[in-house]
């Protein structure tokens, strides 16, 4: 959402009131491109076994590939025939109610930039490889996409009733860094994740995080940190089962969490449904709150 970061090859491009932007695809170097593919083939191999099948499935579907960085106008079509999705280019994070906005009328916000040679490894700001392999696959499955359209409008609604910290952490906890119980394990469904070979294997392999089933009301008291792996990953039984939970009168719920103190985001408490209880060994004591 609206962030400051540091300039990219689009700083200065002529924008719309929506903050979208040519993604002037030709203008790509050779080397940006060989950026994104040996991106796409680091990643491709470390999630495999560990991504959900919803996305590897996708993957193919969308015709994502190491050959070059794709062209949003041509990838929107093959998603816009599959769930009516398309995406749009901006040159950086947006303001909450034009992110909110697009994404009620199924438009994905997505950085046309791709991250420096310097930056290979770890990016704060998302750039296209992260919004493209992380967040696009998941856009392809029909009852994700419908969850993603109610999550723009619920922030519609949450910035107005000054609940809009509540409604970010169902993004951050699902959307970008969630869990899902399949038939033949945990996998990984969420963009920050996907996107990071370092936290795919975290997430699943190491025994530092707590893995605790979702619970909407539980996740909206969780605060969360931006500068590290995740202390607690929320795990859904599958995305009907999100969708489901969501499609509800929040107002009730805010109301609920509003009166309760929020939880760090490493603790375990009564109630929670433990899959897996970590030891948080990864995190320094001082850095264990969120």
């Amino acid at each position: 959402m609206d962030t400051a970061f540091a300039k990219n090859r689009y700083h200065g491009a002529p924008r719309a009131a929506d903050f979208t932007i040519d993604q002037a695809w030709e203008t790509y170097s050779a080397d940006e491109h060989d950026r994104w593919d040996r991106l796409f083939r680091r990643q491709r191999e470390v999630t495999k076994g560990r991504a959900c099948a919803a996305a590897l499935k996708a993957m193919g579907t969308l015709e994502l590939s190491p050959s070059g960085i794709p062209h949003m106008g041509r990838l929107s079509d093959r998603l816009e025939m599959l769930t009516g999705w398309r995406l749009v280019p901006v040159a950086e994070l947006v303001a909450d109610e034009i992110f909110f906005e697009h994404l009620a009328n199924r438009r994905f916000p997505a950085g046309a930039f791709i991250r420096p040679e310097a930056e290979f490894d770890y990016l704060q700001e998302p750039d296209i490889f992260h919004d493209i392999f992380g967040h696009v696959p998941l856009l392809a499955n029909r009852v994700f996409a419908d969850f993603m359209e109610a999550y723009g409008k619920g922030g519609q609604r949450a910035m107005r009733l000054g609940q809009l910290h509540n409604l970010a952490r169902l993004y951050w906890y699902t959307v970008e860094f969630g869990l899902i119980q399949e038939a033949d394990g945990l996998r990984i469904y969420g963009a920050g994740i996907l996107s990071s070979p370092q936290e795919t294997v975290f997430a699943l392999d190491d025994a530092s995080p707590n893995r605790i089933g979702f619970d909407l009301k539980r996740l909206m008291r969780t605060k969360y940190i931006i500068d590290n792996f995740q202390q607690t990953y929320f795990v859904i039984d599958s995305f009907e089962a999100l969708l489901e939970a969501c499609y509800q009168d929040f107002g009730n719920v805010y109301a609920e969490v509003k009166g309760q103190p929020d939880l760090d985001a490493g603790d375990v408490v009564a109630g929670d449904r433990v899959i897996t209880r970590g030891n948080l060994a990864w995190f320094p004591p001082e850095g264990r709150k969120g």
